[in-house]
Formats: structure tokens, sequence, C-alpha cells
């Protein structure tokens, strides 16, 4: 029995393929580009390997494809026959379980195989990271920060993970509003590891909510070797510079960035598509032309209907469909949170609350009927930290429904939403908040006819 940087056991049998696997735990943590380069080291070497092949299947799912269930399941298939040839250890066969739960519908069956898991060894930092990636998927920050808090302990300074264990916790404190104490920690882990591209983000997150985008920008651009080595979590990256430029009033600068960068590669992967419809959706309701933007965007999108894979990717792909206009993809995908939202399980209950709520909001305030579109958001609103990602990333929809409110007069509902915002925010008044603000004192200032 070999032991991994983690501290946990592994059944590999070389040094080679031990050092492949060492590198796809340092990539995956780093999110760089030579994770499954190094998985598919470990498991041409060592075709039993289950975990090897729990590994690939759990980080297809993570993707949020319709098309990579199939990968998924046919990496269950071959650590399931790699089960039956070689004894596995309890880790090992934890992360099997793992994916079994999560392709059976039940991903929090998954993040509780990884805690059992660091009960015994919570050393294990790829473990902790799987824990902490599939609780944001379903937008449980407070489980992210008391998973990684449990096991912090174990990451001791000569821990060769510690600086990445550091980055989780920075950001499941970022999302739980503790903002001192997750820079303080983003920072000490990026001592540690540099190319701890999380922990730098999770910084910039602090400065967007606390309203402070030259320390957010600055950050970024003295920090390269933290996140220019990334797969595409550098668009990723790039998005949280250009919004907060956006919060400087730079405009121009922001849709830039997504010209040179957010979108100088036309991916289809869910979480670009994220990052560039939410940024082009904020430029549009400051007033700015985006031009056909939309269009290579909703193209994309309308192929996507069918995925009912995860709410957060749908919402923003409806975002693509509304600002292309293409009504016939619209309608497919209401049709289809219907559908979904109809079914059981944990994915399902997210379709249908929040899913099917906000997805009618983001329609009718494509269609102008803006005090629909408001009364629709704000149902939705109390759920919608379920369908996964930041409060930067969801902070699209709050400013579509703020800026509903504002369109159909709602002035005092709509007060009330950026005052809540605002108390998530440490209280720190950004652009758009003083900018809606002003907009209601002006109309509170204009007689009644």
């Amino acid at each position: 029995m070999m032991y991994d940087i983690c501290y946990s056991p592994v059944t590999l049998s070389t040094p080679e393929a031990l050092a492949d696997w060492n590198g796809m735990i340092h990539a995956f943590l780093a999110h760089g580009t030579a994770t499954p380069t190094h998985l598919g080291a470990v498991l041409t070497s060592h075709p039993n390997f289950a975990m090897g092949h729990a590994a690939r299947g759990l980080f297809s799912l993570m993707m949020g494809r319709a098309e990579l269930v199939q990968t998924a399941h046919d990496a269950l298939r071959d650590a399931r026959t790699a089960q039956d040839a070689c004894p596995l250890s309890d880790r090992e066969r934890l992360w099997v379980e793992a994916l079994d739960h999560w392709l059976d519908g039940k991903p929090s069956g998954a993040i509780a195989a990884m805690e059992q898991i660091l009960t015994t060894h919570p050393a294990d930092t790829l473990s902790a990271k799987v824990s902490h990636a599939i609780r944001f998927i379903l937008g449980d920050a407070n489980g992210m920060r008391t998973s990684i808090e449990r096991v912090l302990g174990a990451h001791g300074q000569d821990h060769a993970c510690r600086g990445f264990a550091l980055g989780c916790h920075a950001f499941s404190l970022e999302e739980t509003g503790d903002y001192d104490r997750a820079e303080a920690a983003g920072r000490e882990g990026l001592l540690l590891a540099p190319d701890d591209s999380w922990g730098l983000h999770a910084i910039t997150h602090v400065y967007d909510m606390t309203a402070r985008p030259d320390l957010g920008i600055n950050l970024i651009e003295s920090h390269a070797s933290a996140w220019d080595h990334c797969n595409n979590f550098r668009y990723h990256v790039w998005w949280h510079k250009a919004l907060l430029h956006m919060d400087k009033g730079e405009l121009d600068v922001a849709l830039g960035l997504y010209d040179a960068q957010i979108r100088a590669d036309k991916t289809d992967d869910y979480r670009d598509i994220s990052n560039a419809t939410s940024l082009l959706v904020r430029l549009e309701l400051e007033g700015m032309d985006v031009g056909p933007r939309w269009e290579e965007l909703a193209d994309l999108a309308q192929n996507r209907t069918d995925d009912g894979c995860v709410v957060f990717a749908d919402l923003h792909y409806m975002l693509a469909l509304t600002g292309a206009d293409r009504p016939d993809a619209r309608d497919a995908m209401a049709r289809r949170f219907a559908k979904d939202a109809a079914k059981s399980g944990e994915m399902p209950q997210r379709y249908a609350d929040p899913g099917v709520a906000a997805l009618s909001g983001l329609n009718a305030f494509a269609e102008g009927r803006y005090d629909a579109a408001f009364a629709d958001l704000v149902v939705a609103r109390p759920a919608m930290q379920t369908i996964g990602g930041s409060h930067a990333q969801r902070d699209v929809f709050e400013r579509i429904t703020i800026d509903a409110g504002l369109r159909a007069g709602r002035y005092d509902q709509t007060e009330a939403v950026i005052q809540d915002r605002l108390a998530r925010r440490a209280g720190r008044k950004d652009r758009f908040t003083l900018t809606r603000l002003a907009t209601i004192e002006q109309a509170r200032r204009i007689p009644a006819q």
C-alpha cells in the first residue's frame, strides 16, 4: 500500500503511478490543465485502480453536461470491475460509492461518502476538495465551511496541500459573510500555494462583496501565477476582473475583457457561458449596447435546453436565450423545467423551487412584463442559493430582480430587496446599490399624477 501527498492510502504499485496520482491531486486542487493527463496516465498503467475510475466519473459529473453522464456511468462500471479484481481500501471504496450515489440522483450521498473518509483521513485534501466542490454545486455554504474547518487541524505547516485547504477555507468564510477572516486565510494560503487559483479568487470575492474594486484588480494583476496555469477557470478570474472594473464605472474595460479573455475561446462549458451571459446582462442593465454578442451564446444554449443537470447552468442558458430573443428555445426550456420539477429527487427539488419561478421571471423581464418578472423573482429569491454558485455569480439575478421592481414602479418592495442584498455585503454600497437607491429617491420626489 502506498500513500499519496494527502497522507492517504492508494492501491498503486509503482513510484511512477504514484507520481502521476500526486500530480493529478495537485492539478485538481489548483484547477490546472494537467488533471486529465495525470489521471489518464494512472489509469493506463493501473487499469484496476478503482479510485481513479471513480475520480473520472465524479469529475465528469462536476462538468454539468448531459453527455458526460454516460461517461460517469462508464467510469462506475470500470470502477466496479476494478473493485472485483483488486481489494480496495475503505477510502477507495467510498469514492466508488460516492459516484454511485451521485448517479442515483443523490449528490448529498456523494458528500456523505467524502465526509466519512475524512473522519478517518482528515488530511485527505482531495476528498475534502470534492466535498467542497459538490457542496458548492448545491449551494451549501455553511456545509462547505463546517467541512473544511473539521479537517484544517490535520493540515499542518508540513502538509503539501495546506495552502489549498486554506483556499477552500477562505472561500467558505467569504460565502458565509466572514470577510476579514476570509481575506486572511486566502492570503496565508497563497503564500503556501502560489498557484491556488481558488484561494486567490476567494479573496477577489471578498473585495467584490465589500465594494473594494481597486484592491481586487490589483490582487488579480499582481498574482498571475495563481491563475494563468488554469483550465477554463482562468476565464472566471477574468470575469471577476471585469466585474471589478464595472464597479468603478469602467464599462468599456469590462466589455474589452469579455472579447479579449472571457469569450476568447467560444466554449460551451456552462461555467464559461455563465461568465459570459451574466456579464452581458450586467452591462445591458447599465445601458450598454453589447451588439451581436448574444448570438453565439444563444446558439450554444439552445442546444442545452434538454440538459437538466444543474439549475444554475440552465438559468444562465436562459439568459442567453432571452438576450438573443429565441422564443422557441425559451418555451422548450420552460417545458423541460416544468417536467423536471414534477419529479422527485435532490435536483428536481431545485427545479421546482426556485427554478420554475426564476425562469418565469427571467422570461417576463425579457418580454418587458416587469411587474410579473418582479413578482416571480421575489418568489424565487429565498431559495436561490440552492441553485449553487457563489453570491457574486447569483448577483446577476438579484440585479434583474431589482431592476424589474424599479421598472414596475414597486419602489418600497425593491428598496427592501436592495437593503437585504446590502446586508449580505457587509453594508458596503457598491456602484449598483448607489445608483439604484438614487433612482428610488428621485422617483419619490416626483409628485403623483
